[in-house]
């Protein structure tokens, strides 16, 4: 398994430090060997668990031009028509995706297509669950003209842990269904828009894997026998 880019400085120079500490502490606390290595103990533990946000596992992507797929790993959260302000200004189905901080944080293109559309909000740091965080956090939103037809709109959203977003698209750019296009550092939420006559293929609380999942079908003139 890969460590991902976004993870090599933040490893590494964190790795330097714990070996420092514990290095200072068997030096000048020679004398209280326990909780040394107690210490030692707990650095090693946080080290992996920083280790494990930034695990980038190999994937086998589900490709089709009509099929939607899990932008990211977690737990679908939210199914519903609402209204989408931002660039629509009118219904669409919301499918969001939570991400734990246990689940791989890359986040990846639903649909293949051309970017019509791309900003950066920065923002508050609400819970991801919160109503409101789709919308007052730090978050970016991506349109995309699919190659089905349909346009999608898909927004990383930083959460309460998530002080970091990280983006590889910009307008006009030509993107891939399933590769990555950002990253969310220590978890959060990705919400996508698709127009209200899509057939979600996801439940409330499914899990749900990046580039992998199926989450829903777009209503096209010939559409695929999925």
């Amino acid at each position: 398994m890969k460590i991902h880019k976004e993870g090599r400085r933040i490893l590494f120079f964190t790795l330097l430090a714990l070996l420092a500490v514990n290095l200072l502490l068997f030096r000048v606390n020679a004398e209280n060997l326990l909780f040394n290595q107690i210490f030692a103990g707990a650095s090693a533990i946080a080290f992996l668990l920083l280790l494990q946000f930034f695990r980038s596992p190999a994937r086998r992507l589900f490709t089709h031009e009509d099929l939607l797929v899990a932008p990211a790993d977690g737990k679908v959260v939210v199914i519903e028509d609402v209204h989408e302000p931002e660039y629509f200004d009118d219904m669409r189905k919301q499918i969001s995706i939570f991400m734990s901080p246990i689940n791989v944080h890359i986040t990846r293109n639903p649909i293949s297509g051309i970017v019509r559309y791309f900003k950066y909000h920065p923002g508050n740091y609400l819970v991801a669950w919160h109503p409101k965080s789709s919308t007052k956090n730090e978050r970016t939103t991506v349109v995309v003209e699919s190659e089905a037809g349909p346009f999608v709109l898909f927004r990383q959203i930083a959460g309460a842990m998530a002080r970091r977003i990280v983006w590889y698209v910009n307008e006009g750019d030509e993107v891939s269904q399933g590769e990555e296009f950002g990253f969310i550092k220590f978890g959060s939420r990705v919400d996508i828009f698709v127009p209200i006559d899509t057939d979600v293929k996801v439940q409330i609380g499914e899990k749900v894997k990046g580039g992998q999942t199926v989450i829903a079908q777009l209503k096209t003139e010939a559409p695929s026998l999925f």
